[in-house]
């Protein structure tokens, strides 16, 4: 089935593509403005480098919910206020190269693991 969209939709995606900072909620986008163009999902999938699957499901979720987020509205912090606190005031007093060794010093301190995604999300939750 096709996706249908009136003139402001596909404007309004546009502008959100060409603001949109994350690159898996602009392939979103894009699968929902090329299905609307005529482009099969097959065809989407391979533009994005993507698995149809996966471009079937972005569709599906744009259609029933307008979904173009990674996360239907986040989840809770495995790390606990106390956690966050601390590690927060652990961050100011000392610099990591990447996520992925903050991930480790949680895995070690708090033996909660975390993606470096995850962890990104986080740093971005918690400035």
């Amino acid at each position: 089935m096709k996706t249908i969209l009136t003139e402001t939709q596909k404007s309004d995606l546009e502008t959100r593509h060409r603001t949109e900072r994350n690159g898996k909620i602009r392939d979103r986008i894009k699968a929902v403005l090329l299905h609307s163009e005529g482009w099969s999902q097959k065809d989407i999938a391979q533009a994005l480098r993507i698995n149809e699957s996966t471009v079937y499901d972005h569709l599906n979720e744009y259609r029933e919910n307008k979904k173009l987020e990674i996360e239907s509205g986040g989840s809770v912090s495995k790390l606990g206020e106390k956690e966050s606190k601390e590690l927060e005031q652990h961050l100011e007093e000392n610099t990591y190269a990447t996520a992925k060794e903050i991930v480790a010093y949680v895995k070690e301190k708090y033996g909660i693991s975390y993606t470096p995604e995850g962890m990104h999300a986080w740093l971005a939750r918690h400035n």
